[in-house]
């Protein structure tokens, strides 16, 4: 009797712990699904202030393009009402976990972080876009597509990366990599504010169908973006460390 007491015992103990280890864990649960109904992008330029980022002779510092493309894709999101926080506005440096903190910080948001590739085989080139919970496939597959309609681009694909403003994000969060400084081309281009402009506008037309479907995005071409100041949309000083 004792004997199968204590195999009955071994037997529920088992199916318990299998029961826990196939549950979500803390993060699934933390992840709320704001893809189709966020009122709030948090705009991420990497890199900045002591942080060049790559840089290469035919692209220059990553961190001035992805700052560039950032204030663009601000811009015309604000022009499509939506409300905008960037994680910099200028060239400062802001730690990862400081731009984790910004992203989860805003309700209701999806969060883009806007950077430029590198590689020693100069040959390389394309567009890529990285998420890592479900809940952002979607946005991201969007993203990539509207890049690709960017004349010569090439598809690298989108994927799932453990980008540390990814995997902790608490709302949808995409990383776009906006082509290859070390390639002569796509380095050439990110020096070009129209370019810049090109990407911006295929970036701000993804994330504007995917809350409010197509046919809706309609934002004025700037060859100049102003760089935003302190106000309404950014990021409260204590974040942003600007």
């Amino acid at each position: 009797m004792l004997r199968f007491s204590y195999r009955l015992f071994l037997i529920v103990c088992s199916g318990f712990l299998a029961a826990c280890a196939t549950g979500p864990g803390p993060a699934e649960v933390a992840i709320k699904d704001t893809s189709k109904s966020f009122s709030t992008v948090v705009v991420d330029a990497g890199h900045g202030g002591k942080d060049n980022g790559a840089y290469r002779r035919f692209g220059g510092a990553e961190k001035v393009a992805t700052l560039d493309v950032a204030k663009r894709v601000a811009r015309k999101l604000h022009e499509s009402d939506l409300k905008i926080v960037m994680t910099r506005s200028t060239d400062v440096f802001i730690p990862l976990d400081q731009r984790v903190a910004i992203e989860n910080a805003q309700k209701n948001s999806v969060f883009v972080s806007i950077h430029f590739n590198d590689s020693r085989r100069r040959g390389i080139h394309g567009f890529e876009t990285y998420y890592h919970s479900a809940n952002s496939f979607d946005l991201a597959h969007r993203i990539q597509s509207k890049l690709m309609t960017i004349p010569h681009s090439a598809n690298r694909g989108v994927h799932t990366a453990n980008f540390r403003v990814l995997r902790l994000a608490k709302y949808p969060a995409v990383l776009v990599e906006c082509g290859f400084l070390s390639n002569r081309l796509e380095g050439g281009e990110a020096r070009d504010a129209e370019y810049r402009e090109t990407l911006a506008d295929r970036i701000a037309e993804a994330i504007v169908e995917h809350r409010y479907g197509a046919g809706v995005y309609h934002a004025a071409k700037s060859a100049a973006a102003p760089p935003p100041g302190e106000g309404p949309g950014l990021a409260p000083s204590k974040l942003r460390g600007d």
